[in-house]
């Protein structure tokens, strides 16, 4: 079974990658390449073409605007099929853009440094693959330095998002309360998801009126960053986005001290860890809850709600022994019942919950990944094997889909997954903890 699923899983990032040099997360529902979803194929590619790993790498490193910034969806290519497209994000009204590489002007979690150190670690040429770290390694940095320059207002090390989609858990129950505060006007737009997918299982038209009016708040001020930290209504520290760039920031260490030299870019580096990993436990650890939560900018107050992203600082290394017993226990609690699949995206015990709903319950291989590799960090084996055991129970059961329900009782005979189908982070990260 593991053999067919291992040819499966090539087959579908194979199928994936295009010819210019990235990967589509799924045919017909995501015709473009997205940020973090890169990351994550180029760990699969890593396994077993390397080249293509690379070429995955360079590719998103190319449309890198010239104040360091990434965006989370490059527009390779023009198509109607995908809504919003090029032409209402309009990247290019930011004077420091790539205008090479139409994108969006928002970004999502920063995987890059350590997708580049996972690449060194499978590699079986070390030598080659260190050259290409060698040769884009500072990109990833400078990407860094953006956030810290840019998305740190009051200067504690915690970088803050202004859109929900920079956060990869685009309809969370979090950002619920934050949408209250809100009452934009309703848009009219064309969906495209919804005719590849139930529309049950993706955020409403209603919804998408928020997204789109940040959007529309952005671009009445040119993506600056001053001005989006001043007036957007959306500002969140978020455990997830700042765990990945603290993760990052790890690897980009342990690259640099591997290649040599770059003192200074270590010391800096090492300064931002320091404050960043201070000021996430003294900000986001919420104690009675048990878990890392995120926190509102805007309205400054905690958004007391546990999620998939209150464990992903497992993975970056950033709780205490003591911080991480508490934080697993609450996941085992709420989150690990005899008839649930670990990790649902969402607390199970909260009427917030849909296990069908796209980043509002069900279950996300990449989170999975990240938390298998965090429990891992901290010696919790047993638990760890049974994340890794659901995540391949689940895929062997439904397909390589985007999401999957929680609870075991939906696995019948002819159980799919959600979302789309074909999935290349599913499939890419199921060769990666299947090597481990």
């Amino acid at each position: 079974m593991k053999k067919d699923m291992i040819a499966e899983a090539q087959n579908i990032l194979n199928d994936n990658f295009q010819e210019i040099g990235y990967s589509i997360p799924s045919k017909g529902l995501y015709p473009f390449q997205w940020k973090w979803d890169s990351g994550f194929i180029a760990i699969g590619f890593a396994h077993y073409d390397m080249e293509k790993a690379k070429k995955e790498m360079k590719t998103l490193l190319n449309s890198q605007w010239k104040n360091g910034f990434i965006p989370h969806i490059v527009f390779h290519i023009e198509t109607d099929s995908y809504f919003p497209g090029r032409d209402f994000h309009l990247s290019k009204l930011h004077p420091e853009s790539n205008l090479d590489y139409p994108s969006t002007g928002m970004t999502q979690p920063p995987v890059l440094g350590f997708t580049l150190e996972k690449m060194y670690e499978i590699a079986t040429d070390k030598d080659d693959v260190l050259t290409f770290i060698k040769d884009n390694i500072d990109q990833v940095y400078f990407n860094h330095q953006y956030f810290y320059n840019k998305r740190d207002p009051q200067n504690e090390g915690l970088v803050y998002i202004y859109h929900n989609w920079e956060s990869g858990t685009d309809n969370s129950p979090i950002w619920d309360d934050i949408w209250k505060t809100m009452n934009p006007p309703q848009y009219t737009f064309e969906r495209r998801d919804t005719t590849h997918v139930n529309s049950a299982q993706r955020p409403t038209n209603r919804e998408y009126d928020h997204y789109l009016d940040i959007i529309e708040l952005a671009k009445e001020h040119n993506y600056d960053d001053a001005k989006i930290a001043a007036l957007s209504p959306f500002l969140v520290q978020d455990p997830l986005f700042n765990s990945m760039l603290i993760k990052s920031n790890d690897a980009m260490i342990n690259l640099y001290k591997l290649i040599g030299g770059n003192q200074e870019k270590v010391a800096q580096l090492e300064q931002w860890q320091a404050k960043s990993k201070a000021s996430f436990n003294a900000k986001l650890f919420d104690k009675e809850l048990g878990a890392y939560i995120h926190y509102d900018l805007r309205n400054e107050k905690p958004i007391r709600f546990v999620s998939s992203s209150s464990f992903s600082p497992l993975f970056a290394g950033i709780p205490s022994t003591e911080q991480a017993a508490i934080i697993i226990n609450t996941m085992m609690t709420k989150f690990g019942g005899e008839d649930m699949y670990l990790c649902a995206s969402f607390d199970p015990t909260s009427d917030r919950f849909n296990p069908e709903k796209y980043w509002r319950g069900p279950v996300w291989i990449n989170l999975n990944w990240l938390l298998y590799y965090g429990l891992k960090n901290y010696g919790y084996m047993t638990i760890a094997a049974r994340v890794k055991s659901d995540s391949i129970e689940i895929l062997s059961k439904a397909g390589f889909y985007e999401y999957f329900d929680a609870r075991k009782s939906e696995y019948t005979i002819d159980a799919k997954g959600y979302g789309g189908g074909n999935f290349s982070w599913s499939a890419a990260l199921f060769l990666d903890m299947l090597e481990n």
